[in-house]
């Protein structure tokens, strides 16, 4: 939906907390979930929703007759898209992902294909009113698998060959469409520092220009500024809480480098001191990675997943801070033991309010269902409600 009265901006929750696969699936979660926070969060007007649609969803949609139907229950229901999350592309929910869930990653052409088809289908979602639409991505993929220099290159070679694509969907439908790559503990972009070091040295090379100006007919600065018009990055505020970044220091390195922040996703993660570290066996699961990061004094342990992390360190220590990649709902402050990252969010939402960096908005808290069960007890309806009031509160204040 739209918040403020200034210039566009768009706050919308994702589909990813909702489990499903195939668009049959997708398209009930729709009915059944979408529709019932639209009507108690904006039952008078137009309500955006995350689209997150895996690589058989997306094959699905790729037959006319499935777009249109889908056009119309939105146009029917008063519901709009404006970003969609490709980050997933196969199966997410009810079955252990871990690492597998960034492949295929960005030297592989089936994420270049699923990442071109989902482009083309937002381009043709996206309602008139709306500037751009962005769709989030791996951040190259997963570190131990995309570890070096070479690696590195080919996932660029991938992301600039779906970056031409990008400029044709343009010229072809009148949209821009701009992938977001989202940065992640544990993966080839974990922070933005990453981030800015791979676009100035790697996408945004000369080398990276003359292929895309090759590709599009484009030459010189117009290739250069189309290049960075189609490819930036999604925030996403517990990755960044997690990685002890600042999110002040965060916002300014990427927009130095004139890096697009396409997207911020709006999420938190549990932070506690390292006295608390034996109850977060807890949060534990077969299904996910929940990458861990420590400070002790100046100095970052990192960790893949918290098994990891509680097998690394013996014994109890009150001076470290330990911060957990688990989405938690983003208006628990508290969760026993545990604090949430919510004040690293106030501080970056604070940021949005007073001198928009994005007009993309979306709330993730695709953990729902594997909390622990006495903080989801309001279901997940009646939390996604919250967490929109919540957001919309801090944007306002």
């Amino acid at each position: 939906m739209r918040i403020g009265t200034g210039p566009p901006v768009h706050l919308c929750y994702c589909s990813n907390i909702h489990p499903g696969e195939t668009w049959t699936e997708v398209r009930a979660n729709l009915q059944n979930f979408c529709v019932a926070v639209k009507q108690q969060v904006a039952p008078r007007s137009p309500f955006g929703i995350g689209l997150r649609l895996s690589g058989c969803a997306v094959e699905e949609l790729s037959r006319p007759q499935a777009v249109e139907e889908l056009q119309r229950f939105f146009s029917d229901q008063g519901i709009y898209v404006f970003t969609i999350n490709a980050f997933p592309y196969g199966r997410f929910h009810g079955a252990p992902v871990k690492e597998n869930v960034y492949l295929p990653d960005w030297r592989m052409p089936e994420r270049v294909a699923y990442s071109n088809a989902a482009a083309m289908l937002l381009a043709r979602l996206l309602p008139e009113d709306v500037d751009y639409g962005s769709v989030s991505t791996v951040p190259g993929g997963f570190r131990s698998r995309v570890p070096g220099k070479p690696e590195a290159t080919e996932a660029a070679d991938g992301l600039l060959a779906h970056a031409a694509t990008l400029y044709k969907i343009a010229q072809q439908t009148g949209r821009e469409i701009v992938t977001a790559l989202e940065p992640e503990p544990a993966c080839m972009l974990e922070t933005t520092t990453d981030a800015a070091a791979y676009f100035e040295a790697t996408l945004l090379s000369r080398r990276a220009v003359a292929r895309f100006s090759n590709d599009t007919g484009l030459r010189g600065d117009e290739a250069e500024q189309r290049l960075r018009n189609h490819l930036g990055v999604c925030l996403d505020t517990c990755h960044a809480a997690v990685e002890f970044e600042d999110p002040a220091e965060a916002v300014h390195r990427l927009q130095r480098a004139g890096i697009r922040i396409a997207k911020v996703q709006i999420s938190t993660g549990l932070c506690f001191p390292g006295d608390a570290r034996e109850q977060l066996a807890a949060f534990a699961d077969d299904v996910y990675l929940h990458q861990v990061v420590k400070r002790r004094g100046g100095k970052l342990s990192r960790f893949d997943d918290i098994p990891a992390a509680l097998h690394a360190t013996a014994g109890s220590d009150p001076s470290e801070e330990w911060r957990v990649h688990f989405h938690v709902p983003i208006f628990r402050r508290r969760l026993g033991a545990f604090a949430s990252t919510q004040d690293f969010l106030r501080s970056f939402l604070a940021i949005q309010r007073d001198t928009p960096i994005t007009q993309h908005l979306e709330i993730e808290t695709y953990t729902w269902e594997l909390l622990p069960e006495q903080y989801r007890n309001e279901g997940v309806v009646g939390a996604v409600v919250r967490e929109i009031d919540w957001a919309c509160k801090q944007l306002a204040s």
